[in-house]
């Protein structure tokens, strides 16, 4: 991983946490148009197959239209991110999509679609979309409906809380909002169980670097009921020292997440940290 790849890693984190919050409303509405809206810049341009829509308002108004007997599915296969100089990105991603209503019979639709992704930089860590084209590649049906609602929340808060602890501001409070009540971080440098607890961590030994990122791999989740999930994954972590030197490990994670729908995020309630490479020079 080269130095400016690990210095914008937050920056990507930040639109793949974009990226798979687009898909929630179409997954499940009680995640609200307010919150679809909330990713959007005010004028935005969203083309597909469907037609274009521009603005806030035009998009709201294609959404409302769709069927809301519909079940949908988007299954992110591959993503790519291009940061520029002007802080603007594009990303681009391919997705098999589920459709179970459009079609007679109950019969599932299975389509191979392309998006190419315009964003620009907020007064937040996220990201807005400016402009949205999808591409259909092919056409199908499939087997079965496979919902994907589950997996594309998971990895959104997952994305969001990286960006979060990426970011060089080592600004504590947005966390706020993906931390559930009575959460417990159980890191190896020791458990915090309150907000002051992280801040400190956050601006302390979160802070003893002068870039990081995490690549995620092997993840996975099981439902619990009641909305919480347990979540699975590997962290290969890249960091740059004040003085330069590159580190590199890498870490297991346990997570259990709580969501409630309407709100633009899940939350995570505990994290068990396992680690499976130490900290040591990149080699």
């Amino acid at each position: 991983m080269s130095t400016t790849e690990i210095k914008n890693g937050y920056k990507q984190h930040a639109a793949l946490a974009q990226l798979h919050r687009w898909y929630l409303l179409y997954e499940e509405p009680k995640y609200g148009i307010a919150n679809a809206l909330d990713i959007l810049d005010k004028d935005i341009r969203v083309k597909s197959g469907l037609g274009e829509a521009k603005g806030h308002e035009q998009y709201a108004a294609r959404v409302k239209q769709l069927p809301t007997t519909w079940k949908n599915a988007h299954d992110v296969k591959s993503t790519n991110v291009t940061i520029n100089d002007d802080g603007s990105m594009l990303l681009t991603t391919d997705i098999t999509y589920l459709n179970q209503g459009l079609l007679n019979d109950d019969a599932v639709r299975s389509a191979k679609l392309s998006y190419t992704m315009s964003l620009t930089s907020s007064d937040s860590v996220l990201p807005k979309f400016t402009d949205i084209e999808i591409e259909q590649n092919s056409e199908g049906t499939a087997e079965a409906f496979v919902p994907r609602y589950a997996q594309n929340r998971l990895r959104s808060v997952v994305h969001y809380w990286l960006a979060l602890i990426e970011d060089p501001s080592r600004n504590a409070e947005p966390v706020k909002e993906i931390l559930a009540k009575n959460f417990s971080l159980n890191f190896s440098s020791g458990a915090i169980t309150d907000f002051e607890g992280f801040s400190k961590w956050l601006a302390g030994p979160g802070s003893q670097i002068s870039a990081s990122t995490h690549k995620v791999s092997n993840f996975s989740f099981k439902p619990l009921g009641d909305d919480r999930y347990e979540v699975e994954m590997d962290f290969d972590w890249n960091g740059i020292l004040p003085n330069g030197k590159e580190m590199t490990a890498k870490t297991h994670h346990n997570w259990t997440v709580v969501d409630d729908r309407t709100e633009r995020f899940a939350r995570i309630q505990k994290v068990d940290v396992k680690v499976l490479e130490p900290f040591a020079p990149k080699p």
